[in-house]
């Protein structure tokens, strides 16, 4: 998978703090169950930014916090991202992520769901260690939301009259709220005032939006060895994402019959003609400008911040984001 320059300079920053959080995961999975051990690591392993941790330590940084349970809290942060991941995999019945085989495909859906589980009890048990009932109301309330965002996004599923703000409350939900999340809970160690709080929690949000947009736009123009997974993976799965509504304003009516039909029922026997249209519709244009949106909203959130390295990485990563191609 390619690497975004941008993205990779902003986290530069973190690479001491992120071995020291590298750390607190592999002391965390200790277990005696071999199995849990397997597929944890599996799956923690298998590549990716660490952009949820990273929110939090970069947040810190920003407001010259060294609190000394943030590599903790990173870590509750991805493990709790990491449980989301194997359920959602059983959920879509993904074979694909990273470039490599889902854990459920290598060891089977009871296994990732299971380990999921794990993962979860296992961030809890670190989050009351930290003796921050503050922390506990955030993460608890972020797992829970996260919970609603997949059962909306199932109950959507097939949907081929899903609008916009339908599709946002999903992802807001589902994706953005553990980026949220994250970034509060930097403002939150650091005993932030309530207005920092809040400037910190809407970059999360904002930021989180436009990487699930952008990550939805790849699924239709991206290329499979880069993604790491099979593209029209979303179209497959009977997933209403922004690419597909803003095609089906733009399309013609036999176009928008075309597309309607594969949604509701995950036929891809016309799959290329569906990405000609999403493409020459304009509809990746459209979308990618709902991501720019909320990029923007992130940076005019976060400058609000004091102006140093971490303010400016966090800045960085509003445009690095939007760049991306896996």
């Amino acid at each position: 998978m390619t690497s975004n320059t941008s993205t990779s300079a902003a986290l530069d920053l973190l690479q001491d703090d992120m071995k020291r959080v590298d750390q607190v995961i592999a002391d965390r999975l200790t277990t005696d169950v071999p199995l849990v051990r397997e597929v944890a690591q599996y799956i923690i392993s298998a590549g990716g930014k660490r952009l949820r941790p990273a929110l939090l330590l970069l947040i810190s940084g920003a407001l010259g916090s060294q609190h000394p349970q943030r590599h903790t809290l990173a870590a509750v942060v991805e493990f709790i991202h990491t449980a989301t991941l194997l359920h959602d995999d059983v959920v879509d019945e993904s074979t694909l992520r990273r470039g490599r085989e889902t854990a459920n495909e290598r060891f089977g859906n009871a296994a990732s769901v299971l380990v999921g589980d794990f993962l979860y009890s296992r961030a809890f048990q670190m989050m009351v260690e930290v003796d921050n009932m503050r922390v506990m109301q955030v993460l608890s309330e972020a797992t829970n939301v996260i919970a609603e965002g997949e059962v909306m996004q199932l109950m959507n599923m097939h949907d081929a009259s899903l609008d916009e703000a339908a599709y946002l409350r999903v992802i807001r939900s589902k994706t953005a709220k553990l980026f949220e999340a994250s970034a509060r809970l930097g403002a939150i160690l650091f005993g932030a005032d309530q207005q920092i709080e809040s400037a910190c929690a809407t970059y999360g949000q904002a930021l989180g939006t436009a990487f699930q947009v952008i990550d939805d736009v790849l699924d239709y123009e991206g290329q499979a060895d880069e993604l790491g997974k099979n593209l029209g993976d979303d179209l497959r799965e009977g997933k209403v994402t922004l690419p597909i509504i803003c095609a089906l304003k733009m399309a013609d009516a036999p176009q928008a019959t075309l597309i309607r039909r594969a949604i509701e029922s995950g036929d891809l026997t016309h799959l290329d003609k569906i990405l000609d249209i999403v493409t020459r519709s304009g509809a990746l244009e459209a979308a990618r400008m709902g991501a720019v949106a909320e990029a923007e909203r992130a940076a005019t959130a976060i400058r609000q911040l004091p102006a140093n390295e971490h303010r400016a990485a966090l800045l960085q990563l509003t445009v690095g984001l939007l760049d991306r191609r896996s």
